[in-house]
């Protein structure tokens, strides 16, 4: 339970991040109050995405999956760019069009492979300290 926490957390920032350099990437909209207020509308974006990532995109890519199979996986992209697209209209100050959000949704993907590639290397290594 502890270690699934310490991923989401791990997540939660990395995505938080992602999501900071998307928008600077893009050039999409955002509320530049203040440099405060930046950071932690991006951690609440974050944290929002990676709620949604974890609820509704399981559900989204099984009402998907004919469509997903027919383009041969390439309709993830869209379904990753819904998430993207769904989180930021949820996220006060930020806001962004639905074809920066597939593209931020690439951004994103790839960052959580990269985390979850890291975890599965560090995962055998601590089973084996502890036999």
């Amino acid at each position: 339970m502890r270690r699934q926490f310490l991923v989401f957390l791990v997540r939660w920032v990395l995505n938080s991040f992602g999501l900071w350099v998307a928008v600077r990437v893009f050039g999409t909209g955002y509320n530049n109050a203040s440099a405060t207020a930046g950071v932690w509308g991006f951690l609440l974006a974050g944290l929002i995405f990676s709620i949604i990532n974890s609820v509704l995109k399981p559900i989204t890519v099984i009402f998907a999956l004919p469509a997903i199979l027919l383009t041969l996986g390439l309709f993830m992209l869209v379904v990753n760019g819904l998430m993207v697209y769904i989180s930021l209209k949820l996220a006060p100050g930020l806001s962004m069009s639905f074809i920066n959000s597939i593209l931020t949704g690439m951004l994103l993907s790839l960052i959580n492979y990269i985390v979850s590639a890291v975890l599965e290397l560090r995962q055998p290594t601590e089973a084996g300290n502890k036999s």
